[in-house]
């Protein structure tokens, strides 16, 4: 079973993936006008959960699904089912089948994220992102299932391999999935901070505050994970893709995104 550790330091912006260097399109948000204080900072972050948050962290639950499809989400009892285990009882024989199985489902969920993410920046940010990332993953748990990932010139999308990462640390589809909703509004949160000058102690009272909508967004990311790839959520946000490609295009940043 997967230890509570695990699930912290996966959460960790500093595990090295390169997090620390992105704020979520805040650092493009605060040059707009559009985030000044710390008020302003809740609502962004409230949107961003309800729209990439929700997006991602259900991609990444489904990519875990994938890789452990003997789970059953966010009713497993005692949230820590991990790959390990869902493949135990399976054998090795059918190796091959699963993973012919899995690689299709993770082209799918690829494909259908891609569809999800209108701004191209945003798209090379995130495979970017799923790079970063899947180097580490390899480092740590070199016989993860990371070659059935989709063999995209760019690699594959951040939640997929976040998804694959989290079921090899056996952890559960929830957990997955509140990694990835936490991930989507500490980084930013931490951009706030330096961008703004704010209080890092309200910053963080602020992040407490949106603790129960985050476990809300992973719960109903974790629920939406047993849909079909072009069923799962498509929230979006326009100026958030507006202010990636402008931001992409500054000679002088703060930030990578």
């Amino acid at each position: 079973m997967a230890t509570p550790s695990l699930l912290l330091l996966l959460a960790d912006g500093r595990f090295p993936a390169g997090a620390h260097a992105h704020s979520g399109g805040l650092e493009a948000a605060v040059a707009a006008g559009r985030v000044t204080d710390l008020a302003s900072l809740e609502a962004f972050l409230a949107g961003r959960l309800a729209t990439a948050g929700l997006v991602g962290a259900a991609f990444a639950a489904a990519a875990h699904r994938a890789a452990a499809p003997g789970t059953v989400g966010a009713a497993e009892s005692a949230g820590t089912v991990g790959a390990a285990e869902a493949a135990g009882s399976a054998g090795r024989s059918d190796a091959p089948a699963r993973s012919a199985s899995r690689s299709s489902t993770l082209a799918q969920l690829d494909v259908e994220l891609d569809a999800r993410t209108a701004a191209p920046t945003l798209r090379t940010i995130s495979r970017r992102q799923g790079r970063a990332l899947l180097r580490a993953g390899r480092a740590i748990w070199p016989d993860a299932p990371f070659g059935d990932l989709p063999t995209t010139p760019a690699g594959a999308h951040q939640p997929l391999v976040l998804g694959l990462l989290c079921a090899a640390a056996r952890l559960s589809r929830l957990d997955t999935a509140t990694v990835a909703a936490y991930g989507t509004v500490t980084g930013a949160a931490s951009a706030g901070v330096r961008l703004l000058g704010l209080d890092p102690y309200q910053v963080q009272a602020l992040l407490v505050g949106l603790a129960d909508a985050c476990d809300g967004t992973a719960a109903d990311a974790a629920r939406a994970a047993d849909d079909p790839p072009e069923r799962l959520p498509a929230a979006a946000a326009p100026l958030a893709d507006i202010h990636a490609e402008i931001h992409a295009t500054w000679e002088v940043r703060l930030f990578a995104s």
